[in-house]
C-alpha cells in the first residue's frame, strides 16, 4: 500500500514538480492499493483542482485501486464539490466518514478489508462513530483521515493501521522555532507531528502513522521535516 498526502496545488513557490515525481514513483512501485490524504489544493483559485487532477492523472491510468479523503485547505479553498466530483469521475473514492470495502470481493462482509475514511477534523468534520458505523466489528481495516489529531478518537481495536497527513512533520521542525512549526502545538495539545505515535497515545489496540507529505502552508520552505511518500506492506494478525 502506498501512501500520499498534501501536495496542496496552489501554494505560492508552487511544488507541483516534487508531487509528479511522488506520483511517479508510486505508480513505479505497482502497490495493490493508493491512498490520499487530502489538502489536494491551497488557496482559492478554482483551477488547481485541474492542476491537482492532471499531477493524479498517472494513478487514474495505472488502474491501481485508489481512496482518499479530503483535508482543511480543500474545504478553505470551497473546492470540495469540485474535487469529490473530480477524483470520483476519474475512478477515485472519496470517503467523507464511511467504509469501503474491497478484495476479495467474493468473502464474507466480515473477511473483506475496508478503508475506513474519517472527514477531516477541520471543519469539524470528523465523525468516528458514523465512519465504522457499517464496518463488521470483526473486518481487516485501515483507517484513512487527514488530521492526526482524530486518531484519539478512535475506540480500542477499531483502527490496528492509521495513518494521517496534515502536519508537515513540523515543516520547520527545529528546536526553538515552534512559532513556525506545528511542533508547537505538542505544548497545547496531544499531536503526533511524524512517523509512528507513542503506544500511550491514542486507545489499546490502534496504532497510526502521520506522513510528513509533500506541500507547505504558509512558506514554501522545509526544515528537518523532508517531504515523503510512505509505503506499507500489509499482512494479517497472528
Amino acid at each position: 500500500m502506498a501512501f500520499l498526502a498534501d501536495i496542496q496545488v496552489g501554494m505560492w513557490g508552487t511544488n507541483t514538480g516534487m508531487a509528479e515525481r511522488a506520483v511517479e514513483r508510486i505508480v513505479e512501485e505497482e502497490p495493490d492499493l493508493i491512498l490520499l490524504g487530502g489538502d489536494f489544493v491551497y488557496g482559492d483559485d478554482p483551477s488547481t483542482v485541474d492542476d491537482a487532477m492532471s499531477i493524479l492523472q498517472p494513478i487514474v491510468d495505472s488502474g491501481i485501486t485508489t481512496a482518499a479523503v479530503l483535508g482543511n485547505h480543500d474545504y478553505e479553498a470551497h473546492a470540495e464539490e469540485k474535487l469529490t466530483s473530480a477524483l470520483e469521475s476519474a475512478g477515485i473514492s472519496v470517503l467523507l466518514n464511511e467504509a469501503l470495502p474491497l478484495s476479495p470481493a467474493d468473502a464474507s462482509p466480515e473477511e473483506q478489508f475496508h478503508v475506513v475514511g474519517v472527514g477531516p477534523a477541520r471543519p469539524g468534520l470528523d465523525h468516528v462513530e458514523l465512519s465504522l458505523a457499517d464496518l463488521p466489528e470483526s473486518a481487516p481495516r485501515m483507517v484513512l483521515m487527514h488530521n492526526p489529531a482524530t486518531y484519539t478518537e478512535l475506540p480500542a481495536e477499531s483502527g490496528p493501521l492509521s495513518v494521517a497527513g496534515h502536519t508537515h512533520c513540523g515543516q520547520v521542525a527545529l528546536p526553538g522555532t515552534l512559532d513556525w512549526s506545528w511542533m508547537g502545538l505538542t505544548e497545547e495539545e496531544r499531536i503526533v507531528t511524524g512517523g509512528f505515535a507513542p503506544d500511550d497515545h491514542g486507545e489499546a489496540g490502534n496504532q497510526m502513522f502521520v506522513t510528513c507529505g509533500i506541500g507547505f502552508s504558509l512558506v514554501p520552505v522545509r526544515i528537518a521535516a523532508p517531504p515523503q511518500i510512505v509505503f506499507f506492506e500489509l499482512s494479517a494478525a497472528e
